[in-house]
This record gives C-alpha cells, sequence and structure tokens, in this order.
C-alpha cells in the first residue's frame, strides 16, 4: 500500500464507531489518538489506541462536545487530522473550521458544504434549483404558529413538522390536525434548540408508509463523484434507524440508477467531498423525493462495505489527504446482501427505555459470513451518559433470504447478560413474514411490534442454542437430574435453558 496520508490521527468518538476507525488507522500503519471522557477510562477504544488523553467529565458537553478541547488535545499529541466518527461534532461546521484554523486536516467535509446541507431548508431550495424532487412543503420563512397553520391547512393534514437545523429525527412531528398543531410547534422548536442550538422548523407534506432509501457517495477534491449503491433504512422507531440492508429490496433496475443519479447530483451541486449519504423517501408509486443529506460516515456503513469489499474509513482518511479517487463508477461492483442489526442497551418489553449496567456475560456470534462492531466486552459498565448503542451485527450473504437465515442465527447466538438489548427485537423481526418478503415501511414497527405476542417457540429456540453454547464453559449446568414438580427427572439442558428463559420473561 502507499504510503499513508497523515502519520498520526486523533479519533474524536468513542464506543464502537472509535474503535472501526482505529483498526482501519491500525491497519494503515497510522498512530492513532484517543480522547475519553472520565467515566470512558475502561472502555476498549481507550485500551486500543495508540496514545490516549482524559478530555473531560462525563457529560458529553463537558468533554466530547468541547471543540476547543478536542483541538487543544490534537495539537499536543501533534495530530495531523481527527476523525469525527459520527454523531457528536461529526457535522458541526465549527468544529470543521476550527479544525482547518489550527492546521488540522477535518475527516470529512468542509465547514461550507457541511452548513449548506446541515440546513434542511436550504438544502432543500439547492437539490430543487438542480431538479431534483422534493417533498411539498410551505415556505420556510414562515415564522408564526399562525401562518404555519394556514399554510399547512392548504396542503392538506397530515404534514411533518421538522427542525431545520438537523435530523435523526430530533424535532419532527406528526400534525394530522390544525388543533394539534400549537403544541406540536411548540415541542418540535423546544426539541431542536435543545439538539441543534437552532429552534428554526418548517413544515412538509406528510408521505404515508414511506420506504427510507440512501445511497453512499464519495466524492474527492478533484471534483470526482462516485456512488456505492443504496441501503434499505425502513425499519425504524420514532424516526431512528434500527436495521439497514443493501441492496433495497424495493428497487427495481431502473428506479435504482434513477435514484443513483440523483445522489451524485445531490453531491456536486454541494460541492460536496468525503465520504456522505444521500437520503430519499420512497413512495408506494415509484416517486421518490429528497429528504436530506448525512454528511458524514453512517451508522450503517458496514453493510455498504460488506456489498463493495471496500473501507469506507481508508477511503475517508485517503481524501482527507487529497489523494484523488482509486476508482470510476464502473469499478464498483456489488456482490450479495448485507443486513446490519443496531444492537443497544435498550429493553424492547419496556418501550426501548435505556437500559445501564455491567455486562456479566458475553458471547459474539461468530461464522461465516458474520461481522461484529463492538465496543463492549465482558464486565464493561454501559452508562447512561451517551446513546445506547453498544454494537453492530452484520451479516454477508449470496442472497437476501440467505442473509436473512443468517442474521437469525447469528442472533440465537449472540449472548449479552447484565443489561436489557435489542436482540430479542431483532430476533423477532427477521422471523416475520413481511420483513422475510422484504415488504415494509417505515411504519413496520408501529404497525406490527406487539412484544406480548411474541412467538414463545422462538424463545425455546433460543434457549437451546443459549444452552449448547452454555455448556463449552463453565456454566453449573453438568447436573445429571433435576428437580420437577417435585420428582426427579432426566436432566436437559435445553429444556432448563428453556424454562429459565420462560421464567425471566414472566417476570
Amino acid at each position: 500500500m502507499a504510503r499513508p496520508p497523515f502519520k498520526k490521527i486523533l479519533i474524536a468518538n468513542r464506543g464502537e464507531i472509535a474503535m472501526r476507525v482505529l483498526r482501519t488507522c491500525r491497519e494503515m500503519g497510522i498512530i492513532s489518538v484517543a480522547v475519553y471522557s472520565e467515566v470512558d477510562r475502561p472502555t476498549l477504544h481507550v485500551r486500543y489506541a495508540d496514545e490516549v488523553h482524559c478530555i473531560g467529565p462525563p457529560p458529553s458537553t463537558e468533554s466530547y462536545l468541547r471543540i476547543d478541547k478536542v483541538v487543544e488535545v490534537a495539537l499536543e499529541h501533534k495530530a495531523e487530522a481527527i476523525h469525527p466518527g459520527y454523531g457528536f461534532l461529526a457535522e458541526n461546521p465549527e468544529f470543521a473550521r476550527a479544525c482547518r484554523d489550527a492546521g488540522i486536516a477535518f475527516i470529512g467535509p468542509t465547514p461550507e458544504a457541511l452548513e449548506a446541507m446541515g440546513d434542511k431548508v436550504g438544502a432543500r431550495k439547492s437539490m430543487s434549483s438542480v431538479g431534483l424532487p422534493i417533498i411539498p412543503g410551505a415556505d420556510p420563512t414562515l415564522k408564526t404558529d399562525k401562518a404555519i397553520i394556514s399554510a399547512a391547512k392548504k396542503m392538506g393534514f397530515p404534514v411533518m413538522i421538522k427542525a431545520a437545523a438537523g435530523g435523526g429525527g430530533k424535532g419532527m412531528r406528526i400534525a394530522n390536525d390544525a388543533e394539534a398543531m400549537p403544541s406540536l410547534l411548540k415541542a418540535a422548536r423546544s426539541e431542536a434548540s435543545t439538539a441543534f442550538g437552532d429552534e428554526r422548523i418548517f413544515v412538509e407534506k406528510y408521505i404515508p408508509a414511506p420506504r427510507h432509501v440512501e445511497f453512499q457517495i464519495l466524492a474527492d477534491e478533484m471534483g470526482n463523484v462516485i456512488h456505492l449503491g443504496e441501503r434499505e433504512c425502513s425499519i425504524q422507531r420514532r424516526h431512528q434507524k434500527l436495521i439497514e440492508e443493501s441492496p433495497s429490496p424495493a428497487l427495481t433496475p431502473g428506479l435504482r440508477t434513477q435514484m443513483a443519479e440523483a445522489a451524485v447530483l445531490a453531491a456536486k451541486t454541494a460541492n460536496y467531498t468525503n465520504a456522505g449519504t444521500v437520503e430519499f423517501l420512497l413512495d408506494g408509486e415509484g416517486s421518490f423525493y429528497f429528504l436530506e443529506m448525512n454528511t458524514r460516515l453512517q451508522v450503517e456503513h458496514p453493510v455498504t462495505e460488506l456489498v463493495t469489499g471496500m473501507d469506507l474509513v481508508k477511503e475517508q482518511i485517503l481524501i482527507a489527504g487529497g489523494r484523488k479517487l482509486a476508482y470510476k463508477q464502473s469499478d464498483i461492483l456489488h456482490r450479495g446482501h448485507a443486513i446490519e442489526c443496531r444492537i443497544c442497551a435498550e429493553d424492547p418489553d419496556n418501550n426501548f427505555l435505556p437500559s445501564a449496567g455491567a455486562i456479566s456475560r458475553l458471547r459474539h456470534p461468530l461464522g461465516p459470513g458474520v461481522r461484529m462492531d463492538s465496543g463492549i466486552y465482558q464486565g464493561y459498565e454501559v452508562p447512561l451518559y451517551y446513546d445506547p448503542l453498544i454494537a453492530k451485527l452484520v451479516v454477508w450473504a449470496e442472497d437476501r433470504p440467505t442473509a436473512v437465515l443468517r442474521m437469525s442465527r447469528a442472533l440465537s447466538e449472540y449472548i449479552i447478560e447484565g443489561v436489557a438489548t435489542t436482540i430479542p427485537f431483532h430476533r423477532w423481526v427477521m422471523n416475520h413474514p413481511q420483513f422475510k418478503k422484504g415488504q415494509y415501511d417505515t411504519h413496520f414497527i408501529a404497525d406490527h411490534y406487539k412484544p406480548e405476542e411474541i412467538d414463545l417457540t422462538e424463545w425455546e429456540s433460543a434457549a437451546a442454542v443459549l444452552c449448547a453454547l452454555l455448556t463449552e464453559t463453565d456454566t453449573g449446568l453438568s447436573r445429571p437430574t433435576e428437580q420437577v414438580d417435585g420428582q426427579k427427572e432426566s436432566y436437559s439442558p435445553w429444556k432448563f435453558a428453556a424454562r429459565r428463559e420462560m421464567g425471566r420473561r414472566r417476570v
């Protein structure tokens, strides 16, 4: 491999994404610097990095979000570049500008591109000017509730209230009638102000039961732009993605070409550089609309890596170092099917409430076509200060049905004890007939997910696999007999594990 463009990179993030970037740095021969908060001292990314630096107290506003502190640490350690991961400062133009002012390369787009595409109102206007289809919406300059509600009535309900300065589901509300608008506008402004420091909102027509399809792009500083295909991200809860796959089961070859060309045009219009994602909503009639552009590496980037064979973090680093893209569009080949499940420390049986505590037992799944991006280990204490995403389970197979079966198998082997996780939820999705057929939209969870109606045979099967795995270690399950209703019975580890699991489910 050619000499890397940087000798040392600081990773301004934590958890599984910090580990993801650190591994690519290690492969490229680049020295890594990890920053961490006081509560994150025992994390994997701190143990793995070449150099580490405590950046402040646990609250992110006092540590990971301190632009001045991150830049100061980078200068102190003589880091030539900073990779922001995703979340925190990844889409902050002030941070990108601070890096540039300090003579440090920001591994991401320019501050100007971040500003242009980070403002949803401005991005809509810019994309519309070059012919990209935009969801019909009210005049974004409207400020008073009266004017906004009047515009919503003219569009017709339902409408979507959205934050102008950001995405990720923050500041979004669906209004079904005019009477609900005042309280929803107030709530959306408050959430937008908290999340983005900007309370501006706008209103657009709500598209019922859409699919969420996004295209990965790469762009260098010479004006070359390519796409790496699409990802289907329609399994969502409250506008937050939970499962992603590539390719999308909804796209025909012709529609895929149209959307890919629109994504490349969007990137060129924004003078975009580095990795980014152009997101679309797809309605039931096959019409698609520009939604937004995520100006960073996405959580779900591994599915694209598995079907293309590319390392997106490596490409980011090379582009930030001034290298020209080594690929033409015709060089990008797609093979097989990939699915990603976001493993979060949340309780799906209790409205997905966050779960904190020590991980008392951990067994990652293995086998053909299985990839784990994880930031946890047995004994790790999951904090409540940060995003509950703790790992990503990704599988690849030669086709979608095999990929679904492989993910189901991998999830059945996945053991995390000590905290509640979304593993049971993902198992349920993989076994749902609509998901298996690829016939789902962004309302899938709201329409179908009822924890109390999950088929109990799923738990029995999972318990059997769990027992088989646990018997490989010292589990205390080697008794020859067990007591059942006061009677001795030949001991079956499968029955024992299934009963234990059923007992937990009834608690």
